[in-house]
Parts: C-alpha cells; structure tokens; sequence
C-alpha cells in the first residue's frame, strides 16, 4: 500500500500548510460548478473532489518533486543501506510515533489497543534499543497505526473534500485538520523546541518519507504504467487506505518490497 508521506514537523510548518490549503480550498470551492446532467453529478459527489482542479495542479507539482527529487534519495537508501539497517531506521521511527497513537486510542475508546502501544513502546525502548529492535512484535504486540484524523472518524466526522496538500499528498479537510493536532500533542515536538533541537524533527520527518518512499519504488511505478488516470488511482487507494486504517485493519501496514 502507498506511504503516507507527512508534513515535515518543524515550528509552525504543519499549521502553515494547513492555512493555506483551507485558504486555497474556501476559495475554490466558492467558483466550483455542480454539474447539472444528473449522471455527471452522480460521478461528481462520488468523487467528493470540488477541488479537483487546484487539487490535480498540486499532484502534478508533488509528481515532478518527486520524480526530481525524492524517488532518487530513496533509490540511494534502498541500495545503500542494508535490510536490517533500513529496518531498524523503521523500527525506531514507529517508536517515536507511539504518543500520539497511544492518545488515539485512548480517545477512540479502545484501551486493549491503548495497552499494546503503552507496552510496545515501553519493550522497544528499553530491549529494544530505543526502538532499533522490535522486541515487542516478537512478544505478539503487534504495531497499528492511529492518529487524529482517524479519531474524527470513529466520532463521526465526515471526511470532507478530497485535498491535495502541496508538499505532503493526498489528505481530505479531517486528515488535514487531524495532522496539525497530532503535531501538536507529539511530545517529541515539544522536548525539541524546549531544548533548541528542532532541527532533529526536521531529520526525523525526512527519514520518515524516504524509507516509506523506499518502500514503494515498485508499487508507485507499476501503478503509474497502469492507471488510465494516475490522479484518480492515488485519490482512490489513498481513500481506501484510510478507511482500512480507520476500521482497524491491520493488514494495511506498509511491507518491504
């Protein structure tokens, strides 16, 4: 399944991005045009893309960046670092990550998750290194993914119009909301800015989208010679990706080519 690709976790980046793409969105969406043949007005609310111009302009953008840019660092790290290397970069990474997804589990009413994150983390970062080891996985606690835009969705909220956020990729108006709230309830964030570091979450977000870019070289190049319409390929599976995500299941996680 894609990598997510996420916002670089910086001071004041996330809320930056998501400013101006809901300054962006309003004022699209103001000039949108419904259309009126009933079939082409089924396939437009279908889509729940209003933003569909502005959104493929940016896909473009991010597809050049890229092609120019990241796919190349992340052929670079996939040929240049060992499996157990890449894997232990991993590791560490989801470790970090286990804060926030301990908190969405606790708003999403789901302790029993709650507890495997809380003892995953607490394993990994003792035996396993600072999270090199998955010594957790081992010992049948398995790692799932949580964060606020899916919390919004266990309460209900609707996803909102399919975004495409400069920089970032495919989001909807809640997974947008949902990251700024993750960064700011991220301790990590917080210890860096108190300590001056904050070019470490800068380091860290960099990691994060090359090894989940390393871990779809193939995917994302067979997809594109297949797609009749890349655009709506990618709109599609990431939509699916995330109600799997959001229905708990696990099986979605990203695998090793």
């Amino acid at each position: 399944m894609i990598g997510k690709l996420h916002a670089v976790r910086g001071r004041n980046s996330n809320s930056w991005i998501l400013g101006m793409t809901v300054a962006i969105g309003l004022a699209v969406s103001g000039c949108a045009t419904v259309p009126d043949d009933p079939d082409a007005r089924e396939a437009y609310e279908e889509a729940n893309d209003p933003l569909e111009p502005m959104n493929r302009y940016f896909f473009e953008v991010n597809y050049a960046l890229d092609e120019l840019v990241l796919k190349p660092f992340a052929g670079w790290y996939y040929i240049g670092l060992p499996d157990f290397a890449r894997d232990g970069i991993r590791n560490a990474l989801d470790n970090l990550k286990s804060p926030v997804i301990f908190l969405n589990d606790l708003l999403q009413g789901e302790p029993g998750r709650a507890g495997v994150t809380l003892g995953r983390f607490v394993i990994n970062s003792t035996l396993g290194i600072a999270g090199l080891i998955d010594v957790a996985d081992e010992m049948g606690l398995s790692y799932h993914e949580e964060d606020f835009g899916q919390t919004l969705a266990v309460w209900g909220s609707g996803e909102g119009p399919y975004l495409v956020i400069p920089f970032v990729g495919p989001s909807n108006m809640r997974d947008a909301a949902g990251l700024a709230v993750d960064t700011v309830s991220d301790p990590f964030f917080w210890i860096a800015r108190h300590y001056d570091v904050e070019y470490m979450l800068y380091i860290r977000a960099g990691l994060d989208v090359v090894d989940a870019r390393s871990r779809n070289l193939q995917t994302l190049d067979e997809i594109r010679r297949n797609a009749i319409d890349y655009y709506a390929t990618i709109r599609s599976l990431y939509r699916q990706d995330r109600s799997q995500l959001i229905a708990n299941d696990d099986e979605t996680e990203d695998d090793e080519e």
